[in-house]
């Protein structure tokens, strides 16, 4: 934890700086017309520069692309807890911790699926709370319950260790993966569970709570509409993420029986209705989930940049900006991945965020 008071304005002039370098529409448009390598040198040409120069040495192709994406995501990041201090360098760490939970699932999946280490490491983005060591441990254990095991005196290792009794019984990694979610999302708002604590009405601390209310309530809707579409016998309150405005656990288990009315729950509600409506137009048109998850994301993006436009020195535009550095990093990847497996320019389209 950091001491001494905080500093927003410095921060954020210095993300506004950050931000105006970010890739626009017209540059994904650009890089799917591009093999990796073409990629990698438009790349170069931006501000990635550093790291493909760095990584070109030991990796080319698909591999550069995406140590250099993973590099550079984290460098970013770890500069924003550099600038900060007081407050706001506690609430930017504690949002921060996304990443570890990012690790431990690709961590677990990649142990479930029997694959390389060195491929597992790929995906890695140290930005989070786990040093290097412990994650370099974690890509080299031999069963899900020895990475568990690794993770003793973190907080991640009683929600895991409570959910792999449920994994052994099932064989599905959805337990895990959701005990890594509510203890990331839940912890959010503990300082607005304290005892004594507040639920601001308005100012900076009021944007901060609704954009952490908001990564709930579209997790909670996401969770939700994949059960509706799955099919599967799963109950929906297991997992029901607490904090957000959208839904009730009743609601969601009444609500993931009927896949339309769900929808029609998510349109109707005040607060994201309008930011909602054309994701929901996509969601009712689509075959699958993925053009409404992409779209939901964007949506969330686009929830950010409002609230942080309100507060422009609250801790909402920074959050914003890191949504809008991961969507940043997602969609190259989503290209170089495309492009490496033969995907037409209108397919890898569908699976970027663009506003």
């Amino acid at each position: 934890m950091s001491v001494g008071a905080s500093n927003p304005e410095y921060v954020n002039a210095r993300v506004r700086s950050r931000r105006a370098s970010l890739f626009a529409d017209e540059d994904y448009r650009k890089l799917i017309r591009m093999g990796p390598s073409g990629i990698a040198r438009f790349m170069e040409e931006s501000e990635y520069e550093r790291e493909i120069n760095a990584l070109g040495a030991r990796f080319s192709g698909v591999d550069l692309i995406e140590y250099a994406l993973n590099r550079n995501l984290a460098k970013h990041f770890k500069d924003l807890l550099d600038w900060s201090e007081g407050r706001l360098y506690d609430l930017i760490a504690q949002y921060l911790r996304k990443f570890d939970v990012w690790n431990l699932k690709t961590i677990i999946r990649g142990v479930y699926t029997d694959a390389d280490p060195e491929a597992i490491q790929t995906d890695l983005i140290r930005a989070g709370d786990i040093d290097d060591r412990t994650l370099d441990r974690l890509v080299e254990v031999d069963s899900i319950e020895d990475a568990i095991d690794v993770l003793y005196g973190t907080i991640y290792y009683e929600p895991l260790s409570a959910a792999y009794k449920e994994y052994e019984e099932t064989g599905a990694l959805v337990p895990l993966e959701n005990a890594l979610d509510r203890e990331f999302f839940e912890h959010l708002l503990d300082g607005f569970r304290r005892p004594n604590s507040y639920e601001p009405q308005e100012g900076p601390e009021a944007m901060y709570l609704e954009f952490l209310q908001a990564e709930i309530d579209f997790r909670n809707a996401r969770n939700a509409l994949r059960l509706a579409r799955s099919g599967a016998d799963l109950d929906p309150a297991e997992f029901y993420i607490e904090g957000g405005v959208l839904f009730d656990p009743g609601e969601l288990s009444r609500l993931v029986a009927d896949y339309d009315e769900l929808v029609d729950h998510i349109a109707e509600n005040k607060r994201y209705g309008d930011r909602l409506s054309v994701a929901l137009d996509r969601l009712r048109e689509a075959d699958s989930l993925i053009q409404f998850e992409h779209a939901i994301d964007a949506a969330l993006l686009e929830y950010s940049d409002r609230l942080s436009s309100i507060y422009p020195t609250s801790v909402s535009a920074v959050f914003s900006y890191i949504l809008a550095k991961e969507r940043e990093v997602e969609n190259i990847r989503a290209i170089a991945r495309g492009r490496e497996v033969g995907l037409t320019e209108s397919e890898i389209e569908d699976e970027l965020v663009i506003l």
